[in-house]
């Protein structure tokens, strides 16, 4: 689509007339809605909606949309935001040692398959690095240790304000994120593997190998205090059999975490999951 758009993600109580209310806020200004969706959490006692429309035609500049839609959602107790599709998005890549979902990514966004921009990647190794430059994108390497995290999480911080950052993907990031960094940058998106059961810590498919799990999975979710907890964003899982080994349970799970990984950016950069509480919706 060449013409800009502009959407609305919505979370409100439940209450009649609310599809009238927003769809009239779009039609009185001019505006022709192409998209529209909408679920209600009967359990929340939330009605949550995904609306884009066209720009062109529409009366009111980008600026005063924000404070004219305000002046309806206050009085409904709604929580809103509102986003422009020729507004790219500035990607930070966090990884390790591992390099399956970074250049997953760097081809998607290269291919457009998904429109943003990645100007930096930070790691706690710089094994990468010589990898990473040959597309001309900035590597920091910032080791961490117990004793030096802060100071160092002050740094990646420091690096995310100076390249204008709107996202971080931590694609194999193996470190924990502090409570504290992700209450100043919150949008984080994590993968990690899902197993049933499930194998925390090192060496998780060599453990799944040994009690013969038929099935692995991977997950992608937003990043919060609580580990690998945060509201999940996309998941999948593949079949295993007797006869694969460790080695194939690794490779079916590196191809299922840049799968998973790469949907979530997705969705999540063509503005189609509104968070309430710790769960998502994500509009299709």
């Amino acid at each position: 689509m060449t013409n800009p758009t502009a959407t609305l993600l919505i979370s409100c109580p439940d209450q009649r007339g609310l599809v009238a209310k927003f769809a009239n806020f779009i039609y009185s200004n001019g505006g022709n809605i192409i998209h529209a969706d909408q679920h209600t959490d009967f359990a929340a006692g939330l009605f949550l909606t995904r609306i884009e429309w066209q720009l062109d035609g529409f009366n009111l500049p980008r600026e005063f949309i924000a404070p004219a839609f305000n002046a309806i959602a206050q009085p409904l107790g709604a929580k809103w935001e509102i986003r422009f599709s020729d507004t790219v998005p500035r990607i930070a890549i966090w990884v390790s040692r591992q390099d399956h979902c970074l250049f997953d990514l760097i081809w998607r966004q290269r291919a457009k398959e998904f429109i943003a921009e990645i100007p930096l990647i930070i790691s706690n190794h710089s094994n990468l690095k010589v990898v990473v430059e040959q597309f001309n994108i900035d590597f920091q390497h910032i080791p961490i240790t117990k004793d030096n995290k802060s100071e160092q999480e002050a740094q990646q911080l420091e690096l995310l304000r100076q390249y204008k950052i709107d996202l971080v993907v931590l694609a194999k990031y193996m470190q924990i994120v502090s409570a504290n960094f992700i209450s100043q940058f919150p949008q984080i998106i994590n993968i990690h593997h899902s197993f049933l059961p499930a194998f925390i810590g090192a060496n998780p498919y060599h453990r799944a190998f040994e009690r013969g799990v038929k099935i692995i999975g991977a997950t992608a979710h937003y990043a919060t205090a609580d580990l690998d907890a945060g509201p999940i964003i996309e998941q999948d899982v593949v079949r295993v059999s007797h006869r694969d080994e460790v080695d194939d349970l690794v490779r079916k799970g590196k191809d299922l975490e840049r799968v998973v990984l790469a949907r979530a950016v997705r969705s999540h950069l063509q503005n189609r999951v509104l968070v309430y509480g710790n769960r998502t919706v994500v509009f299709e």
